[in-house]
């Protein structure tokens, strides 16, 4: 009887888990901000494959994720805080490609890429995606093989794809502050040391160790790893980064069938810029409602957005297979670091050795 009652037990508990896993969530975003998310990023394709230069339009295209930072506030606030936000996407590109001309030096600063992007968006309280784009434009770079007069040009593109980010959503906002009364700013939340130094420090660390095993794996592509012990790791609870590293490898899991699909398909410059439009328009409409069905739309997208320009160049199935291996190695780092990251006595052992490297002075 006790071990029928513990059977029931546990299905009763993957069924709940299975429930939970599934739900979707209510959203009240409307069509406009997917399209014009998918305009932002699409537009710079569309450019580069009209000049034959798709390779370019993709390094714009990655700047023009920094639409998707908009808040919901004030127009006057909006646009401060998407300019800011298109600096820090530059600047962490620029960092990310230069460190690759430094071999030695490519960990640490992706590592530390991680730490600041996350102090600095728990500082000023920044919302989803936080700190993801910024980590993922540098991780991209830093395995993007330009030369180092090439550089400049580059990082041009990235920025003027994050300008022409901010020019839409300025008329976006006019349009929709029109249909809508923005939210008020709400003062910034007192500064916690655990919340944005020890925390930091714990994501930063994660991300390193996520890339130095791939690196040290020899793994070809290794930029993805960072990216998803990233999107992993940032969940607001230990529960939330479980719900998430399953929604992203599972999703991702299905999403390469669907990356074969598109790939088998006879695409030219074209028709990848329309698809990859096509994509951005449904991650943004399901991200809200369910983060593992928006990620089977996330894989293609993401695998076009740094490998199109490329593609035929090597073999399909190997670079399927080697962004599920990715996924994996990337979200079980990044749910081991959420174990350490909600640890109570882990963040305060760490705590009391940060507070004794950092003088008292900028404590108080």
């Amino acid at each position: 009887m006790t071990g029928r009652q513990g059977w029931q037990d546990l299905q009763e508990r993957i069924r709940a888990e299975i429930q939970h896993l599934a739900a979707i969530n209510a959203s009240d975003r409307r069509w406009p901000m997917p399209f014009c998310a998918a305009l932002a990023s699409g537009l710079p394709l569309l450019v580069g494959a009209y000049f034959d230069h798709l390779e370019y339009g993709l390094v714009s295209s990655l700047g023009g994720m920094v639409f998707l930072y908009a808040p919901n506030t004030p127009l006057y606030h909006r646009m401060v805080s998407l300019m800011a936000s298109g600096f820090a996407m530059s600047a962490c590109y620029t960092l990310g490609v230069l460190s690759q001309f430094l071999p030695w030096a490519l960990v640490p600063t992706l590592a530390f890429i991680a730490l600041l992007v996350s102090m600095v968006c728990r500082f000023y309280a920044l919302g989803p995606p936080g700190s993801l784009f910024f980590m993922m434009a540098a991780a991209i770079g830093a395995y993007s093989p330009i030369n180092v007069l090439d550089v400049p040009l580059h990082v041009g593109l990235l920025t003027m794809g994050c300008l022409l980010a901010c020019l839409i959503a300025f008329f976006y906002s006019i349009y929709a502050l029109r249909q809508q009364a923005p939210q008020a700013v709400t003062p910034l939340p007192p500064p916690s040391f655990e919340f944005v130094i020890v925390d930091s420090v714990i994501i930063g660390m994660f991300v390193g160790l996520s890339l130095m095993l791939a690196e040290s794996m020899h793994l070809e592509r290794p930029y993805w790893v960072p990216v998803s012990c990233l999107a992993v790791i940032q969940g607001a609870s230990l529960r939330a980064v479980w719900t998430k590293q399953t929604h992203r490898i599972a999703g991702t899991a299905i999403g390469l069938l669907l990356t074969w699909g598109l790939l088998a398909l006879p695409l030219d410059k074209w028709s990848i810029s329309l698809m990859m439009i096509a994509l951005a328009f449904i991650i943004e409409v399901l991200v809200v409602r369910h983060y593992g069905l928006a990620a089977v739309f996330i894989t293609p997208l993401t695998i076009f957005l740094a490998e199109a320009a490329r593609l035929g160049a090597g073999s399909t199935d190997a670079l399927l297979i080697a962004r599920l291996f990715d996924t994996v190695l990337g979200s079980l780092a990044g749910l081991l670091g959420g174990v350490c990251l909600h640890h109570p006595r882990f963040r305060a052992l760490l705590g009391q050795q940060l507070r004794r490297l950092i003088p008292r002075r900028l404590l108080s």
